[in-house]
């Protein structure tokens, strides 16, 4: 297995949250609503398939999320469901708050201390800007959408403004 490392976020990339975002719709939202039911995310084909192209091209694989610690249990869960291969889960601090830009390259940052990141995937376009612009290979996965409409913009509000997922 190599040392180098392709990083996948998990909302958007991996796991279909569509049915859970009206739990952060408007301005009373339901966190614990919406995180519990994550082990019901269907997985996302073209982010199945991009785990698998970064395998074939002999990458380890690692994960990177803005979901807060306290859900790591349903998380190595479902990793474990849908048959993702196991690798380093990195997760947002219970109470850190920062946008999920600040989060992901800190982390990006603390993992090339120690290994070589062959990319990124993700579909928050704040941090793809952010992850490229501090010299990480980004890949922006827009196959949930990845625009500014609809589940798009309330992901991206709720990243960037609560910098909860």
């Amino acid at each position: 297995m190599s040392d180098r490392l392709a990083v996948f976020d998990l909302d958007g990339v991996l796991a279909d949250v569509r049915h859970r975002v009206h739990h952060v719709e408007g301005p009373r939202r339901d966190w614990d609503a919406f995180f519990a039911e994550a082990l019901a995310d269907p997985p996302l084909a073209d982010g199945l398939e991009a785990v698998a192209v970064a395998e074939a091209e002999g990458l380890a694989i690692a994960y990177l999320t803005g979901r807060p610690e306290r859900c790591r249990a349903d998380t190595e869960a479902w990793l474990d469901r849908v048959g993702l291969p196991p690798g380093p889960l990195l997760m947002r601090p219970d109470r850190d708050r920062r946008p999920a830009r600040m989060f992901k390259v800190e982390a990006l940052r603390d993992l090339a201390r120690t290994t070589s990141i062959a990319y990124l995937v993700d579909d928050d376009a704040a941090v793809v800007l952010a992850a490229s612009e501090a010299g990480f290979p980004v890949i922006h996965a827009a196959w949930m959408g990845g625009g500014t409409e609809g589940v798009d913009r309330i992901l991206y509000d709720v990243q960037e403004t609560e910098g909860r997922t």
